[in-house]
């Protein structure tokens, strides 16, 4: 559907992407993922025609659309401030791209009624000034006026950052939704990794111009490919050297030139240990409850580890309480020592 081919980006004497390499199937949604400043909106503009590359191709649907202007590209934007026209109406707001393509009158108010059911916008909200609707209103004139032209594509830079965190959950979950409905390759950047993770078919994860990886949410989550991602996706303990010591003292396969790391919830607290599963004396620290579940942080072989325990409402564990903490040497994920900077 969507293959970018070797894509380099300069600003200047500025290399913004190294040799972006990326295929986007027929009706997946895909997420750039990362940091500030680390390319993936680049990718994006460049994608969608505001930004030409200095070398590599964009194809869609194996035509190239390199040098193609943005008007005859066929996408669909969502930009993260909206981009709205905030003194028109709703309905004006989502018929003005239909205007711009001489779409009929009838047919235009077929297509925006039509629309606006599908993003659960009502006929009085289709009356209104922009600037009277909720964010989150706001946000679904964005996609209907976005979707309306039936675009091949729709590419979304951020569109739910500007929201308060549970209006984003309730969104998030709704653009799920109506991406499944709509059936349409969608693009999606975000530096939101639980976002990513629960919306995404497929993430590319970038660090610094180039992409670290390109997987599932489970390939990125739990077989991270390098450090970085790692580090980025949700939150990690990295095993000191006593823990490490234990461990091979204990005959289990971990390498102590390497970087150790494992998940939170992948220790556990006072539990049996398997064959091949290594167990560490420990302290409860302090301890954060969530109500689902809860999380320690435990003292143990010369640092403290965070864990998540599912809550289970009769195994809570207080302050200065001796435990013991399992872990299976196959949960670690392990990289070679290339300096300090790549775990940051």
């Amino acid at each position: 559907m969507i293959k970018l081919n070797d894509i380099v980006v300069k600003f200047g004497d500025f290399t913004a992407l190294h040799n972006i390499n990326v295929h986007v199937k027929e009706g997946e949604f895909f997420t750039f993922l990362g940091p500030s400043g680390c390319g993936k909106t680049t990718t994006l503009r460049t994608i969608t025609g505001f930004i030409e590359p200095a070398s590599g191709t964009v194809i869609v649907k194996g035509r190239d659309i390199t040098h193609v202007p943005i008007e005859d590209r066929n996408i669909g934007i969502v930009f993260q401030s909206y981009a709205l026209f905030p003194t028109m109406t709703v309905y004006d707001n989502i018929e003005f791209g239909l205007k711009i393509k001489k779409v009929p009158k009838d047919e235009r108010d077929r297509r925006v009624r039509e629309i606006a059911r599908k993003v659960d916008l009502s006929d009085d909200q289709l009356k209104k000034a922009v600037s009277q609707l909720s964010g989150g209103q706001q946000q679904r004139v964005a996609i209907a006026r976005a979707l309306v032209t039936e675009p091949a594509i729709i590419c979304m830079d951020e569109p739910l950052s500007n929201l308060d965190a549970k209006l984003r959950v309730q969104l998030r979950n709704e653009l799920k939704q109506m991406q499944k409905d709509f059936g349409i390759t969608t693009i999606y950047v975000t530096h939101d990794q639980e976002e990513a993770l629960t919306l995404s078919d497929r993430i590319a994860v970038f660090n610094k111009g180039y992409i670290e990886q390109i997987g599932t949410p489970n390939e990125v989550y739990n077989f991270s490919k390098t450090e970085f991602v790692c580090n980025f996706i949700g939150d990690i303990n990295r095993l000191g050297d006593g823990a490490v010591d234990a461990m091979v003292k204990a005959g289990a396969p971990v390498d102590p030139e390497k970087h150790n790391y494992i998940r939170l919830e992948r220790l556990h607290v006072n539990s049996e240990a398997r064959p091949g599963q290594v167990t560490l004396d420990g302290t409860v620290e302090s301890r954060e409850y969530y109500g689902l579940y809860i999380k320690y942080y435990i003292k143990t072989a010369g640092q403290t580890l965070k864990v998540i325990e599912k809550n289970d409402g009769v195994r809570i564990y207080e302050a200065g309480q001796k435990v013991s903490l399992v872990i299976d040497p196959k949960d670690i994920m392990a990289y070679e020592a290339k300096g300090e900077e790549a775990a940051q």
